[in-house]
C-alpha cells in the first residue's frame, strides 16, 4: 500500500445521517485495492478458524463478511432488512445510535449447533450485532466471535455486548473519542 495504513482510508463525514453523528465512511477503504485487501487479510488473520459460517449484516457487513467467509472456507449468510428476503424468515428489532431498525434471516440459513462468526464494519453501540446474535441464537447456532474493522469505543458497544453474554469481540482498530 505504499506505506499507507488502511485505517487512513476511513474518512469522517460529520452530521450524517443526522446532526451530531460522525459517520465512518469506508468507501475510500474498499475503493483502494491495497487497502481493501489488507483489511480483509487482517480480519481473516484475527478471526477464529473453527467456524462453520460467517454472518454479515446489510449492507456493509456483506462487503467484509463475504470475502472473509471465502478465505476461511465457510459459507456466508446475509442478515437483511425486513422485506428483502423471500421465503420463511425470522426477524428482530433493535436500537441504533440514531434510531431503530429490524433485521431478518432465512429460518433455514444456519443449522442448529453451527459455529458462527459475525463480521461487520463498525461496532458502535452494539445494537446491530446484538440483534444478529439474537437471530443466531434463535436458530440454535453458537456465536463464536464477532469481528469488526472499527470499534467506536466511546459509544460503549463492547460493554453492551458483554452485558448480553457476547465477550469475544475482535476489533482491528479503535476510535477513542467522537
Amino acid at each position: 500500500m505504499n506505506n499507507l495504513n488502511w485505517v487512513d482510508l476511513i474518512r469522517d463525514i460529520p452530521d450524517f445521517p443526522e446532526p451530531g453523528v460522525v459517520f465512518k465512511d469506508i468507501t475510500p477503504l474498499i475503493g483502494s485495492p491495497g487497502g481493501f485487501s489488507a483489511v480483509i487479510t487482517d480480519l481473516v488473520q484475527q478471526s477464529p478458524k473453527a467456524i462453520d459460517v460467517v454472518v454479515g449484516m446489510e449492507a456493509r457487513g456483506f462487503i467484509f463478511g463475504a470475502p472473509v467467509a471465502l478465505a476461511l472456507g465457510t459459507g456466508f449468510v446475509p442478515v437483511r432488512k425486513p422485506g428483502k428476503l423471500p421465503g420463511e424468515v425470522i426477524t428482530t428489532s433493535y436500537e441504533l445510535e440514531y434510531g431503530t431498525n429490524s433485521l431478518s434471516v432465512h429460518r433455514d440459513a444456519i443449522g442448529k449447533g453451527s459455529r458462527v462468526l459475525i463480521v461487520d464494519d463498525v461496532l458502535a453501540t452494539g445494537g446491530t450485532i446484538a440483534a444478529t446474535a439474537n437471530l443466531i441464537k434463535e436458530l440454535g447456532a453458537d456465536l463464536v466471535a464477532v469481528a469488526v474493522v472499527l470499534e467506536l469505543d466511546f459509544l460503549g458497544g463492547r460493554k453492551n455486548l458483554s452485558e448480553q453474554g457476547i465477550d469475544e469481540v475482535i476489533a482491528l482498530t479503535h476510535v477513542d473519542g467522537d
